[in-house]
This record gives C-alpha cells, sequence and structure tokens, in this order.
C-alpha cells in the first residue's frame, strides 16, 4: 500500500481529490433531472474550488506544519473512493458516491488537523472536515428524501 512520503505529497493528494470532486459534481450536475439538486451539485463543485484554491495557497506558501515522522503513517488508500459516474448511473448510485468521497474528505482534513502542529492549520483542516460532513450530511438527507419515497 503507498503511503505519503512528504507534505507536498499529502497536499498535492488533497488538491487532486478536490479536483476529482468538482469534475465529480460537475458531471453529476449535468445529468440530474432534479434542478435543485443540479443548484446544489454546482454549489458542492464550487466549494471544492475553494477548497483546492485553500490547499494551493496552503503549499504556495510553504506554511504547512506537520511531523515528518507522522506522515508516513498517512495511507493513501485511506482516503480514496472509486467509481465514477456515467448517463446510465443510478441518482440513488450517485448519492452513495457522493456521500463515501464526502466522508473520504472528512476523514482526511480530520487527519491533517490532528498532525498538524500550528494552531492556524489545525483550524483551516477543521473548517475544511466540517464543509466536506455538512456535504454528506446533504446527500445523506436527499438520499433518505428520495430512496425512501420510492421503496
Amino acid at each position: 500500500m503507498s503511503k505519503f512520503k512528504s507534505v507536498d505529497e499529502i497536499l498535492d493528494f488533497a488538491m487532486r481529490s478536490e479536483q476529482e470532486a468538482v469534475d465529480f459534481y460537475n458531471s453529476l450536475a449535468g445529468t440530474v433531472k432534479n434542478e435543485e439538486m443540479r443548484e446544489v451539485f454546482l454549489e458542492f463543485a464550487r466549494e471544492e474550488v475553494g477548497h483546492k484554491a485553500r490547499l494551493q495557497k496552503i503549499k504556495d506558501e510553504g506554511i504547512f506544519d506537520i511531523e515528518e515522522e507522522k506522515v508516513s503513517d498517512l495511507k493513501i488508500a485511506d482516503y480514496v473512493v472509486t467509481g465514477r459516474t456515467s448517463p446510465d448511473m443510478e441518482y440513488r448510485d450517485a448519492l452513495v458516491l457522493a456521500m463515501k468521497r464526502e466522508k473520504a474528505a472528512f476523514r482526511l482534513y480530520t487527519e491533517l488537523s490532528q498532525r498538524s502542529s500550528s494552531p492556524s492549520l489545525k483550524k483551516v483542516f477543521r473548517a475544511l472536515a466540517a464543509e466536506e460532513s455538512r456535504h454528506k450530511l446533504r446527500f445523506e438527507i436527499e438520499y433518505d428524501d428520495y430512496v425512501m419515497r420510492e421503496n
């Protein structure tokens, strides 16, 4: 199993994950029939762009503070969610995939906040984790409303 070997690898992975989330939500917005959910997906895509920009700023400014020996304990596979949208994907499956992606992002940012010794970075990562948690909750509510309504 691959492990992060540096802080830059963590940040690069997180930024790639955020870009994948942007692409994912834009793709879902293009396929969903429910206009309200289309707007939710587009808003989440915009928020993920903001997350990526925050991470890029941290990397560019070199203000990330995490103990190197702890970096090797973060395993990449713990934060990867496989699965892509497709034109024939069921809406409920898309919602489940979205929930899983948000949960993985939440776990990554929670772990980064716990490992950072910088109070300001702890705060940034906690805020990112909270945003991902809110996204997951929104999808859980939609799933409950949509799937339970069908059953």
